[in-house]
């Protein structure tokens, strides 16, 4: 794992996204000076175009996920991801190559071209995508301690990564009760450095139940250390390869002396310039779609267009959030708060619509435009469920050290929540994002916004 702006990416992500943006520039200058153009005449002319098809590349790549490791995907949703980038980078390069200076060349010619050589990039990141993916090797781990935590870490490494190899786990020497299976457990007859070294491990998750004096081999963590394994406690593991902070595992002293929750002026300043001026050009750019779902919403039944209601935001102060109304008028007649669920009844068949693209969702940008919210943050709660919250979720206040947001790292990373559980899990990611969020991050989740609307993921 690299860490870049604060944010963790597997090396062989960068590796691709650093080599599809040059092959690109190089295709794509190949594509100019194959009409015959000289590169010093061609790149002054043709070289923002060059540029911003490669650059345009890289976002859409990125919505569809094509950077992605795809192993759980299926192969039609692998089929339309791929078909989604296709049809949105060839219709990218077409207007953007429509900008060349009358007289540079057989403008038809090279417009085609340049859409024949996307295409084949297109191409030629799925097929590699999806044989890295099949073929790539993961890393040996092993897992010290053999209790419940040391169990829940290993069931979450193979749901996160099928292609990381589990060796064993080696027990802690004060564990009285193991939760793993006596067949997955590693003797103890050689010492933790031994079985590393025999195994062949490359990375050690130290995930023990009890810590107490003489739980921890630190002599031989470090030995595995200095001969080139990689230890992670169980938290930064956690953060690192799942951008996600374990609540059942942290604590305030790794919350108050790691680093990360830096506010600051400068990032606030920052933050807030780029709210507004995203907001405003998102707000040109949806106006027709706003209007449309506005008729829409007044055709299909009577009542307002918007839905105002009191959320929870930055400091734990409310504000009222406004969104396109998706729910008939009486969805709480009875006063009651209820969180929305798969198939509501109470869900309009325009709503069901804009739910699944998340237009509804669209209205809150006049929120951001106000300074009540942000365009990335921990989703905004209404003040009934903060208080249940609050009450029986560690940790859970810690979101609104932050302003909340229209979309947000828990959002592009977990489905919809309907219950406490999903609560949990979700406050997991946001507790990264408190930790780590910087303006390079709030891009990283746009770009998987994009993503999460165009398949539909976790709508309700």
């Amino acid at each position: 794992m690299i860490r870049l702006f604060n944010h963790y990416f597997h090396a062989w992500t960068l590796r691709r996204i650093f080599f599809d943006f040059l092959l690109s520039l190089a295709a794509l200058t190949g594509v100019i000076m194959a009409q015959g153009e000289s590169l010093l005449l061609a790149m002054p002319l043709a070289g923002a175009q060059v540029f911003s098809v490669a650059a345009g590349l890289f976002v859409i790549n990125s919505a569809s996920g094509l950077y992605r490791r795809a192993h759980d995907w299926s192969l039609i949703e692998s089929s339309l991801r791929a078909a989604l980038a296709l049809a949105a980078s060839l219709m990218l390069t077409y207007q953007i190559f429509r900008l060349l200076p009358v007289g540079f060349g057989n403008l038809d010619a090279i417009r085609t071209s340049a859409m024949l050589v996307i295409a084949a990039l297109i191409l030629r990141r799925v097929v590699l995508g999806y044989w890295a993916t099949k073929s790539r090797v993961g890393a040996r781990v092993l897992i010290f301690g053999a209790g419940q935590a040391a169990q829940m870490v290993g069931n979450t490494l193979r749901a996160a990564d099928p292609l990381a190899t589990i060796v064993g786990y080696f027990p802690g020497p004060n564990e009285r009760q193991a939760a793993v299976a006596e067949s997955e457990r590693l003797s103890t007859q050689q010492s933790l450095t031994q079985t590393a070294r025999r195994l062949g491990v490359d990375e050690i998750i130290v995930a023990l139940t009890e810590r107490r004096s003489g739980s921890m081999p630190l002599r031989e963590l470090l030995d595995c250390k200095l001969s080139g394994v990689r230890v992670f406690d169980v938290t930064t593991y956690f953060e690192r390869m799942l951008g996600q902070i374990r609540i059942d595992f942290v604590n305030a002293g790794w919350l108050i002396f790691g680093d990360g929750f830096n506010q600051g002026f400068y990032r606030t300043a920052v933050k807030r310039v780029f709210d507004i001026l995203c907001s405003l050009v998102l707000i040109v750019l949806a106006a027709p779609v706003m209007l449309m779902t506005a008729i829409a919403i007044k055709l299909e039944s009577h009542g307002p267009v918007f839905y105002r209601q009191e959320r929870v935001g930055y400091g734990s102060r409310t504000f009222r959030v406004t969104k396109f109304r998706s729910m008939r008028t009486d969805a709480e007649q009875d006063g009651k708060p209820r969180w929305a669920t798969t198939n509501d009844s109470r869900v309009t068949r325009v709503g069901n619509v804009i739910r699944l693209l998340r237009i509804d969702e669209l209205p809150q940008l006049f929120n951001v435009l106000a300074g009540d919210m942000s365009l990335v943050g921990p989703r905004p709660e209404r003040p009934f469920f903060v208080e249940q919250l609050t009450t029986e979720i560690p940790y859970y206040a810690v979101r609104h050290s932050i302003k909340p947001g229209v979309t947000g790292w828990a959002q592009v990373r977990y489905q919809y929540g309907s219950t406490i559980e999903d609560s949990q899990e979700k406050l997991q990611y946001d507790l990264y994002y408190v930790k780590n969020h910087s303006l390079f991050l709030d891009f990283v989740i746009l770009i998987e916004t994009v993503g999460v609307v165009l398949t539909g993921k976790g709508a309700r």
